[in-house]
């Protein structure tokens, strides 16, 4: 074999062999989330306002409403209607400011156009901070 073909040959078996790891580099594939307990924020940053939002959090986007003291609900607070971001208000449910529906604590429609309930976690404090668990 002469010096180029070898070196042709060695070339090309390097090229071959990165190619796996190049695609891997590129996919857009998801890694699946966890269904164990994920920490969403603190319990010092719950007890400031009463309610604690994670939108990048490994669960998902989360809602904590509460205090440490009283105890805590947790909703995905995406709208069911028009995927807005629902906010907790002092009349102690969520409402959607894009079209006005209302969820009750337990992320049940209370008023449309909405006709989906909230998905929401189970969650806790553990510590100092505050956890859900998908369901």
């Amino acid at each position: 074999m002469k010096r180029r073909d070898f070196m042709n040959w060695v070339g090309l078996g390097l090229i071959a062999s990165s190619l796996p790891v190049a695609i891997a580099a590129c996919s857009s594939q998801t890694t699946p989330v966890s269904k164990d307990w994920q920490t969403v924020g603190t319990s010092v940053e719950l007890d400031k306002t009463g309610q604690l939002l994670a939108k990048d959090s490994p669960a998902g986007p989360v809602l904590v409403v509460g205090t440490s003291k009283a105890g805590i609900t947790a909703v995905n607070p995406t709208c069911t209607h028009a995927g807005c971001t629902v906010a907790w208000t002092d009349a102690k449910k969520f409402t959607c400011p894009c079209h006005g529906s209302e969820f009750g604590a337990d992320g049940k429609v209370q008023k449309g156009p909405a006709t989906e309930a909230l998905k929401t976690y189970a969650a806790k404090i553990e510590g100092n901070s505050v956890v859900v668990k998908p369901s």
